[in-house]
């Protein structure tokens, strides 16, 4: 049979093409799975043209790769903070699974997870992919030592690259990386030109002698990570005269658990208080869209450098970040929420079987991984949590039943599905939002009695299981125990005051 027949008859039974057949011509030769470029960016929140997050932001890069696949508009984290959401998204397991809520342990330090199969290691055993890294894939150095076994070929890590010679703005909790603004530099000098650049040398080195075994090149870019650092040419696309602010509601809080304080209790990252008289909040939104932007153009190179390489249509790509950020909304900077602003994220699929279209049905980052050995025809991974989103790359309008689960530090969990996000905290405490006619989540609506079998059926999706912060679990760590709360290693007094900066 013709491998295009083929290929249709595979499309028609709704099972996963394994791309490894035998070739027209010879029918003892097989033809070599899909490479999989890998695509990470920190802290990227919905401010994306194609998601229409924020109304000035360019991002044509990213939005010309949209165009070419899956986009998924209501795509989320499993946890909004750096170690916990990537540990999820590298091992298909969630947070209230694997008990790592924060930026600390690597999951080879902790003995019941020192084992597990992450992605990069089931593609290289069940499908021989050779691996590459650069810049953030995992929190930290981690999964970039020999001893991690997790990359063949590991490149630059990340970094901020060129820094100003002292912080541009002085916050009230002092912290090296809490800092944003211009100031002269060179673009080939940041942490991320660095990371591009290496990524694509290695897609202009890919000869045929190298592709013998697909590659999976994880490419992950630093900003918009604070510092939010960018040359002058990438705040000119933002002038401050006509920047558009995030939209803000002074008491939006008002109707919000205290509870949801906790959660970010004390954070380097600065309150919107200390924006507003300081002056800030414009100067804060600008430098993120410039990152953003710059991040974009660093993307732009590594898609045009796979163009170049002729394995354009044999790879695919996921783009992804591995949770939002706040710019003053819910009067907060950084992440640490279970809102959108913090959870929704960008996920874009293209490449070989993957059709044009754009999903709004919910997503995790959690499905990356089956969605993954799905393309790419391996053997099922049972162990996975995850669900693939195959039916979606296929048809953007399937059905999925399945909602988004964020959840941050023990029992408090994110439940998003279409048009609605439902939210529980450890203590009992709720949140409802309808998100159709209220995006910007500031009606909580819990309590109501036309509400309350919306609540309900949100409610049953709370996972089963919730395991405590695994051992040596530090740096932003919320326990909540026999009605205390424990901020990092210090109790939170019922009345004590909810710091404001």
């Amino acid at each position: 049979m013709p491998r295009l027949a083929l290929f249709v008859v595979l499309l028609s039974l709704q099972l996963p093409c394994p791309f490894v057949i035998a070739a027209d011509d010879d029918p003892g030769q097989k033809t070599r799975r899909p490479n999989i470029l890998f695509i990470a960016i920190d802290d990227q929140n919905d401010w994306i043209g194609c998601l229409g997050g924020h109304p000035q932001v360019k991002t044509p890069n990213i939005d010309k790769l949209a165009a070419r696949g899956t986009l998924f508009t209501n795509a989320h984290c499993q946890s909004p903070l750096c170690n916990p959401s990537r540990t999820s998204l590298m091992t298909g397991l969630r947070p209230s699974t694997t008990g790592v809520y924060g930026l600390s342990p690597w999951i080879r330090d902790v003995p019941t997870l020192k084992n597990i199969v992450t992605l990069p290691q089931y593609l290289k055993e069940h499908g021989g992919y050779r691996n590459y890294t650069t810049g953030k894939i995992y929190h930290g150095g981690n999964g970039r030592r020999k001893t991690d076994a997790e990359f063949d070929v590991i490149g630059p890590a990340a970094g901020v690259g060129v820094k100003p010679p002292r912080k541009l703005v002085e916050t009230p909790a002092p912290h090296p990386l809490v800092d944003w603004g211009v100031f002269p530099h060179k673009d080939e000098d940041k942490g991320d030109w660095k990371v591009a650049s290496w990524a694509v040398e290695q897609l202009e080195g890919l000869g045929e002698e190298k592709l013998k075994e697909p590659f999976f090149l994880s490419v992950g870019f630093f900003l918009p990570h604070v510092p939010c650092y960018a040359t002058q040419k990438w705040f000119d696309l933002y002038p401050e005269e006509s920047l558009i602010l995030p939209p803000l509601h002074p008491t939006d809080r008002d109707d919000t658990p205290r509870f949801s304080w906790y959660i970010h209790w004390k954070l380097p990252e600065p309150r919107f208080k200390f924006l507003q008289e300081a002056g800030q909040w414009k100067n804060i939104v600008r430098s993120y869209m410039a990152c953003t932007s710059f991040v974009d153009s660093q993307v732009g190179r590594v898609l045009e450098a796979l163009e170049k390489s002729g394995h354009d249509d044999d790879t695919i790509i996921v783009l992804w970040s591995d949770h939002g950020f706040h710019l003053g909304e819910k009067l907060i900077t950084g992440k640490n929420t279970l809102w959108d602003r913090s959870a929704r994220v960008p996920l874009i699929f293209t490449g070989p079987g993957v059709e044009k279209g754009v999903c709004s049905q919910p997503a995790e980052l959690l499905d990356i991984y089956p969605t993954l050995i799905d393309l790419c025809g391996l053997p099922k991974n049972e162990t996975l949590e995850g669900h693939s989103l195959l039916p979606q790359l296929r048809d953007a309008g399937a059905d999925r039943p399945w909602p988004a689960i964020t959840t941050h530090n023990h029992d408090n969990h994110g439940v998003r599905s279409e048009n609605w996000r439902y939210i529980r905290y450890a203590d009992g405490s709720e949140e409802l939002y309808d998100m159709r006619n209220d995006p910007n989540e500031w009606t909580n609506l819990i309590g109501q009695k036309e509400h309350a079998k919306t609540a309900a059926e949100h409610r049953k999706w709370l996972p089963k299981v919730n395991r405590p912060p695994v051992p040596g679990s530090q740096h932003r760590v919320l326990i909540y125990k026999d009605g205390k709360a424990n901020w990092e290693g210090k109790d939170i007094g019922p009345d004590e005051p909810i710091p404001e900066i």
